[in-house]
This record gives structure tokens, sequence and C-alpha cells, in this order.
């Protein structure tokens, strides 16, 4: 397995129903629960462990993941209420390094709980055509919101494995 991907490469469905869409935001939904299970009980020390050499802390990947999801819900009011709006991309290495990734990691927690409980409710009250407005990331070209459920399924899937994997691993 490599430490990168503890549950492999993003990989959008081959074929998107109702059901898989509702399927993806029940587990973005539960994401903010899975990951702070993941890290309860665990010490600062624990905290300031890289997932893998070379890897951000778990502390900088609880931020990160906080971070990257509010992204993403301003990415999907953007798509949802501008004509194919070219999303900003943010270079998360030098975020995971500004002070505010020092903090305790209950803060992104919270912020995670707040920010997913709005995304929750702009998801569930989508019309099926909505999933397939379009979006331009400069890194990556068009895309539909589709995309980004799926992408944001996996993100924090992947993102809570790094750690539960270190803990297995560690004994933690």
């Amino acid at each position: 397995m490599d430490p990168r991907y503890p549950i492999g490469d993003f990989e959008m469905p081959a074929s998107v129903t109702a059901a898989r869409r509702s399927q993806a935001i029940d587990e973005i939904a539960s994401t903010p629960t899975k990951l702070r299970a993941a890290v309860k009980d665990l010490n600062d020390a624990q905290l300031d462990t890289p997932y893998r050499d070379g890897g951000w802390t778990v502390r900088q990947v609880v931020h990160h993941v906080a971070d990257s999801h509010m992204n993403a819900y301003i990415r999907l009011r953007l798509a949802l209420t501008e004509d194919k709006p070219t999303i900003k991309p943010y270079d998360e290495s030098r975020w995971a390094n500004l002070a505010d990734a020092k903090l305790p990691v209950g803060v992104s927690q919270t912020l995670l709980e707040c920010v997913h409980a709005r995304w929750d409710a702009v998801w569930r009250a989508m019309k099926s055509e909505e999933f397939s407005r379009a979006l331009i990331h400069p890194e990556h070209g068009v895309r539909n919101v589709d995309w980004l459920l799926f992408l944001y399924e996996w993100h924090g899937k992947h993102h809570t494995a790094h750690i539960t994997e270190l803990r297995k691993q560690r004994g933690w």
C-alpha cells in the first residue's frame, strides 16, 4: 500500500445514479464525526507525528481537511449560482505551514462540523439536473458538480485513513 493513498487514488464512478449520489452525500456528512474519532485521545506528540515520511503531521491533516472542505463548499455554491465559474486553487502545502495549522485540532473539528452542516443542507436540497452544472478548475479543466461530490466523498475518507492507518502502525 502506498501510504500517500491508503484508500487508493480518486476515481470518478463509472456510472452515477441518484442512489450513488445519496451514498456520497451521506459519506461527506459523516466526515467530521469520522475524523474526530480518528484523532480521539491523541496527545500533542502524536498529533505532531507525520502520517508518513515527508508527510504532514496528523494535526496538519485535520486542519487541511477543514481548509479543503471550506473551499469545496464555496466551489459548490459558485457552481450553483454562477455560469461555469472558474474556481481558485490554493497552495495546500503552504496553507499547512501557516500559524493556524498549529492550533489545537478541536478548532478545525468544530469548523468542519459547521461547514458540513451547511454543505449537507445544500447537497440534499439539490435537484438532479444541478449535479451537471459546470465549473472550471484551472488544474483539472471543465468539471461538473458530480465531480465535486465524488471527489470530496473520497477526500474525507482519504485523509481519515491517513490517521487511522498511522494509529494502526503505531499501536495507538
